[in-house]
């Protein structure tokens, strides 16, 4: 089970849904366009407040937390079952090379598979409140 706190999870989620809202367009060659979700966040709104801010939230995270952030998107995504959660753990702190930031808004559609993860500990984002504006 993962020992990440849920809040944090859940913020993550929010901001990363928000960061979806801003990719205003996917380019019209990309042959798969959910695979190019973030592209245009990641290069012409690099720095957007919302992204900044994300960053600094994942950055300011201790090590096990990165690594469960990581892990709980590879569950979500399908790559771990919940059984395998500590191995996933293990894998995320083993083959983190990076700024766990970055890797994270490098994979289309972070925010679903974060939930997916989250479900899976049968956990949920319900009745998060942001209280950090």
């Amino acid at each position: 089970m993962p020992e990440i706190n849920t809040d944090k999870v859940c913020f993550v989620i929010v901001k990363a849904r928000e960061l979806e809202a801003e990719d205003e367009g996917i380019r019209p060659d990309a042959s798969n366009p959910s695979d190019d979700k973030f592209v245009s966040v990641l290069t012409e709104e690099g720095w957007s407040p919302n992204r900044r801010e994300l960053v600094e939230f994942i950055e300011a995270m201790d090590d096990d937390e990165q690594a469960e952030l990581v892990a709980l998107c590879w569950v979500g995504r399908g790559d771990f079952t919940a059984d395998d959660w500590d191995s996933a753990v293990i894998q995320a702190k083993e083959r983190r090379k990076g700024p766990t930031s970055k890797y994270l808004l490098g994979i289309p559609l972070l925010a679903s598979y974060l939930e997916a993860g989250l479900d899976e500990f049968d956990e949920s984002c319900e009745g998060f409140e942001d209280d950090r504006q």
